[in-house]
């Protein structure tokens, strides 16, 4: 018997095959998965936003814990955006398959996509522990106090990879089928533990770096059983087991594959952008801690629009409605420029309230605002960048997504930092080249998606 839910989308599938609608999608219908969808995506950095204000606030050493927090957060930010394309290739083929009418025939696909995303997330945690004093001490140039804090806090976090993960892959499977109200519950519940757990461990009991760790973990435990929970009880969806590959298992592992190529570029470049600003100094580092981080949590906050194309240009694309895909594509590039304005004016006008929520160590602050207007003014760019950027995964142009990236970091990013660093730019430097790597990906997605599909627009 099929459930509910999934017969509705058959309803709904038909109706909208039988007489595709030449008016643009309705603001509401955005809406319906951009909101929830913000509310969903920024819990993973404010799971890392969360951790680095209670250690900054901690009695010792302050500036020693919230570098170690920023920094292997942001590391782990950076491997979730890695490992998570297995969400957005599952999202894309859900959506396609939604928009064609066949949805229920890309159920064998699912329980093979979550092996092998769990998989692949308990592979991460047991190949990078034994290298991650290596990793944090050759690569991120941390030493000392700092990289103790790092690797206490590394070593526990990043057993809640695997639980992460197939959370998203999850949310992914809502997502195509257009719905991301499941998941903003999941993640609120999510969030909300994480920031409650945080206080009582490191400040109540006293735990302090590993504390805050134990919290994240626990709080993503809670998400992972909340998100099963919700799958079946939903979706009403099964899982069979098949012995043989379902025929769109090589699509997804490839498109999978072009993603996380390019995401690796992305997690290079963040990755050296702490570097550089390791070898500044603890507390130029501290700073970069609370920038890169709020820079993230920008990034997931204005996801929800782009979240709202990937799911919408992917139904779009198996309905072949090329004319609504291009009109979805410039308003969403609006709204995500109007939140991307507003969130700039509310860092602006708390700009020195904003530091001190972190740390109050004066050294720490000082490096902190001379380079935080940058983060603020870059926040439209970024909203155009990461909208486009989520609307070609819902298309699954996996292949141009990678190559672009892969540009935008080795010819944008990599010599704007090496050129501004050899001129004693110090942050500057590192944030000059986040500009010129954002303003590269947002001008070659624009024009590609202008020049592909502008012809369908009336």
């Amino acid at each position: 018997m099929t459930h509910p839910y999934l017969e509705w989308l058959k309803i709904a599938n038909f109706a909208q095959n039988s007489a595709l609608s030449l008016a643009k999608v309705s603001l509401r219908e955005i809406h319906r998965l951009a909101i929830p969808a913000i509310l969903a995506g920024i819990v993973e950095p404010l799971l890392a936003l969360t951790d680095a204000a209670v250690v900054g606030n901690l009695p010792q050493n302050s500036a020693a814990s919230l570098a170690a927090v920023g920094v292997v957060g942001a590391f782990l930010s950076a491997l979730i955006w890695v490992l998570r394309q297995t969400e957005i290739a599952t999202s894309a083929l859900v959506s396609q398959y939604l928009g064609s009418g066949r949805v229920l025939q890309i159920r064998g696909l699912l329980l093979q996509v979550f092996l092998f995303t769990f998989l692949i997330g308990l592979l991460i945690p047991m190949g990078v522990l034994p290298f991650s004093s290596l990793i944090f001490k050759t690569f991120f140039q941390v030493q000392g106090l700092a990289l103790n804090y790092c690797l206490s806090y590394f070593r526990i976090r990043v057993w809640g990879l695997p639980l992460t993960l197939i959370s998203f892959a999850i949310f992914g499977v809502f997502r195509g089928l257009q719905n991301t109200s499941w998941a903003m519950q999941i993640a609120l519940v999510g969030g909300l533990l994480n920031a409650a757990l945080d206080w009582l461990f490191a400040r109540g009991l006293d735990w302090g770096v590993p504390g805050v760790a134990y919290a994240s973990l626990l709080a993503q435990f809670v998400m992972f059983v909340l998100a099963w929970v919700y799958f079946f009880s939903q979706t009403g969806t099964h899982l069979p087991l098949r012995r043989k590959w379902h025929p769109e298992f090589k699509s997804w592992l490839a498109i999978s594959l072009n993603l996380f190529i390019r995401t690796i570029a992305l997690e290079i470049a963040i990755a050296l952008a702490n570097r550089f600003a390791a070898s500044y100094g603890t507390a130029a580092l501290a700073a970069q801690s609370i920038l890169i981080n709020i820079w993230l949590f920008s990034a997931f906050f204005m996801d929800g629009y782009a979240a709202a194309g990937n799911a919408i240009a992917g139904k779009l694309l198996g309905a072949k409605d090329y004319r609504r895909l291009y009109l979805l594509g410039i308003d969403l590039s609006k709204y995500s420029v109007a939140v991307a304005l507003t969130l700039a004016l509310l860092y602006a006008a708390s700009y020195y309230p904003i530091g001190r929520i972190f740390t109050r160590a004066p050294l720490v602050l000082a490096h902190f605002y001379q380079v935080f207007w940058l983060v603020v003014l870059m926040q439209p760019l970024n909203a155009l960048a990461f909208t486009l950027d989520e609307i070609y995964k819902g298309l699954g142009k996996a292949v141009f997504l990678r190559n672009l990236l892969l540009a935008a970091t080795f010819l944008g990013f990599v010599p704007t930092l090496y050129l501004f660093d050899s001129l004693g730019w110090q942050l500057y430097a590192v944030w000059v080249a986040i500009t010129v790597w954002m303003l590269v990906r947002a001008m070659g997605l624009g024009i590609d998606f202008r020049l592909t599909y502008s012809q369908s627009k009336s």
